[in-house]
């Protein structure tokens, strides 16, 4: 099973890490300090999305979204893209099995998917009939982009007869509707840019940014970003 719900301590405050975002970048890098292909290193990321789901019910987070693969990732050799491809058929396999298994988690694949192929369609297709409201979700970001989303949600209200657009109804019509915004983004591997992830909802997102590389991001990395989080001062705006 992907996890086993534990019960953890969590700081005293206002303010509960409950939507964590995060961008797991670095696979290719991690392998080619071991020498190995860019899609061993892709293998080895898929491998530890199972280690932070655990980790991410052990904090008690009840929204984690993950950063899989953008619209820009298209630009990637062939060979690559395909490697990636694959494991997703893999990790959607995973998560089907782990829902009929396990009542407390749903997956939702969230961004253009109408582009993939049937194979994977057919699996999404799938992993939505079993969504019944489960009290942990993983959003698993596919052929996602953040300006695509925005631009999605704008022309899905105008098709519904809107003529002044409103913040709620942008909401409403985003990939990831019925997920609070993110509370805490993080970034693995390093880079300092948020690269078309999540544009509208992390407005006010905390970010944390760790030089870890997302194959070799645990239990440690991932307290270190609470840590980070729980000692930010969240405004929003005011005083």
């Amino acid at each position: 099973m992907f996890f086993k719900k534990k019960t953890v301590q969590t700081p005293v405050t206002d303010e509960r890490l409950n939507s964590v975002a995060i961008i797991m970048d670095g696979n290719g890098r991690w392998a080619k300090r071991r020498a190995l292909t860019r899609s061993a290193g892709h293998v080895a990321g898929a491998a530890n999305i199972k280690n932070v789901l655990r980790l991410a019910r052990d904090f008690d987070i009840h929204y984690l979204t993950l950063y899989a693969f953008s619209t820009e990732n298209w630009k990637r050799p062939k060979e690559e893209v395909d490697g990636i491809m694959k494991l997703a058929v893999q990790y959607l396999d995973s998560a089907i099995d782990e829902m009929k298994k396990n009542d407390q988690i749903c997956f939702r694949f969230v961004g253009d998917t109408s582009v993939l192929s049937d194979e994977i369609q057919e699996r999404i297709a799938l992993v939505r009939s079993m969504d019944h409201g489960q009290p942990f979700v993983c959003n698993v970001a596919l052929n996602y982009g953040g300006r695509d989303e925005i631009l999605h949600a704008a022309n899905e209200a105008v098709k519904d007869g809107i003529t002044h657009i409103t913040a709620q109804d942008i909401d409403e019509r985003l990939y990831t509707a019925g997920t609070p915004h993110p509370d805490l983004l993080i970034r693995t591997g390093g880079e300092m840019r948020v690269s078309n992830f999540l544009l509208w909802q992390i407005a006010y997102t905390e970010l944390y940014v760790t030089k870890t590389l997302w194959p070799d991001f645990g239990r440690k990395e991932f307290l270190g970003a609470i840590d980070a989080f729980y000692g930010r001062d969240r405004r929003f705006g005011g005083l």
